[in-house]
């Protein structure tokens, strides 16, 4: 026996136990189970037909063979070739794939794809060319002929004008429209005439139920001929007088620069100021690539952020307020009467747009204007009027200001004070001088 033969024995048992190993299919992970077969749906498809949701025509009624009659009209419209080939497309077409394949579908979730060809949309549909009514042997107008014209339109708009009341100082301006209307409907050539249609779009189909409230040029107030209060009006429910009486300032201006990766993106920066003069004020903040869009947007946001300041007898504020915006800190103090606004420009101009006209205020740090108009309205917000502090105290109204109705409030004197009256009037009586 060779040394070799233990060697192949072990072997030759290693590989037959791994033959007789089950081979195990390998897949990937997965949280769902494999799906060996389709899968069938628990109910049964029910069709529109079987619900009655389809109108189904019968042949006989819904489609019709040409009759003679109807043949010979056909003709009078269509070549013989024509004749024939309508002839072959009837005979190709089976009508029982017209019954069961195009049904229209009449219930509420059909799609509403069909569209009444003879009715014109203006809002959809372009209208057709009219033909020209432009004689012939016509030549265009010349320059005097072409400005009698504009004259003659020009006293038409003043009449209308005059017959609708409207004067000089509250007349409505042309328009770009009115203007466009006269080059469209004027003819440019002699003998009248136009050539087609006019450029100009379709007027919108007007809704019954909205009758009266189309905004036109005669509806138009001539102190906002361009609408630029109508939301503003919306959001604040003023006026139009009212936010014209506004006192609104600008009090800050810059240009800014956006550095992006296009470069830099310069733009204007606004804050503006908005009050009434009577204890109300409103600040905003505009941003725009024009000034005149930034100025616009502060004012209006200046306008809807309007709130009431407290006023010590609607001229001064209630005691001294502090308040701190970024590294800027703003102090003001209430003054006496005829004390006036002792300040810089900057609160000089928030003060009387809110209606104040004695104090006094001073900003020891840093003087940013952005930051210190900021801190000058947090801190005519930030006031504590006499009503909080008498609840705080849980006292009442009189308590807290030592003001009785009839005047101020007598105090009990202290024992000091008591000797010092008795004293003068002793006084007062050996000098024969009446008691005071």
């Amino acid at each position: 026996m060779s040394v070799s033969r233990p060697a192949r024995c072990v072997l030759s048992t290693a590989s037959s136990i791994a033959k007789a190993r089950p081979v195990i299919q390998c897949r990937d992970f997965s949280t769902t189970q494999s799906v060996l077969g389709r899968r069938r749906p628990r109910f049964a498809s029910v069709k529109a037909e079987d619900m009655g949701l389809v109108s189904q025509t019968p042949t006989g009624q819904g489609l019709k063979s040409y009759t003679k009659k109807d043949e010979q009209n056909l003709s009078k419209r269509y070549t013989p070739d024509q004749m024939r080939v309508i002839a072959a497309g009837e005979e190709a077409i089976d009508l029982e794939d017209i019954r069961s394949q195009g049904v229209i579908r009449n219930d509420p979730y059909a799609f509403k794809y069909l569209d009444d060809f003879s009715v014109l949309r203006p809002t959809l549909d372009k209208i057709p060319k009219a033909p020209s009514t432009v004689p012939k042997g016509a030549r265009w107008l010349d320059e005097t002929e072409r400005f009698d014209q504009v004259n003659e339109w020009l006293g038409k708009m003043t009449e209308e004008k005059e017959l609708q009341g409207l004067t000089e100082d509250n007349a409505v301006p042309i328009t770009r429209l009115d203007l466009q209307k006269f080059i469209d409907e004027t003819p440019s050539m002699t003998g009248g005439g136009k050539f087609g249609s006019d450029v100009l779009a379709p007027a919108l189909p007007k809704v019954p139920s909205m009758q009266g409230m189309y905004q036109n040029s005669t509806l138009i107030d001539s102190r906002d001929p361009t609408g630029i209060y109508d939301k503003v009006r919306k959001q604040t429910g003023m006026t139009l007088k009212e936010i014209l009486s506004l006192r609104t300032k600008k009090i800050v201006s810059r240009r800014v620069v956006n550095m992006t990766r296009l470069g830099r993106v310069m733009s204007y920066y606004t804050l503006s100021i908005a009050g009434n003069g009577k204890g109300m004020l409103g600040i905003g903040e505009g941003k725009a690539a024009e000034m005149v869009d930034s100025l616009s947007q502060s004012r209006m946001a200046a306008i809807k952020n309007m709130k009431p300041i407290p006023r010590y007898e609607d001229r001064t504020i209630f005691g001294d307020v502090e308040a701190k915006v970024s590294a800027v800190r703003v102090q003001l103090m209430s003054r006496p009467p005829g004390f006036g606004l002792r300040c810089q420009y900057l609160i000089f101009e928030m003060c009387r747009a809110a209606g104040i006209t004695d104090i006094a205020a001073r900003v020891p740090w840093a003087r940013n204007k952005m930051n210190t108009a900021k801190a000058t309205y947090q801190a005519l917000m930030s006031q504590r009027i006499p009503d909080e502090v008498a609840r705080g105290l849980g006292k009442k109204l009189v308590d807290v200001r030592k003001v009785y109705y009839g005047g101020e409030q007598q105090l009990p004197m202290s024992r000091r004070a008591e000797e010092e009256v008795e004293r003068i009037e002793k006084k007062l009586a050996k000098t024969g001088i009446a008691d005071v």
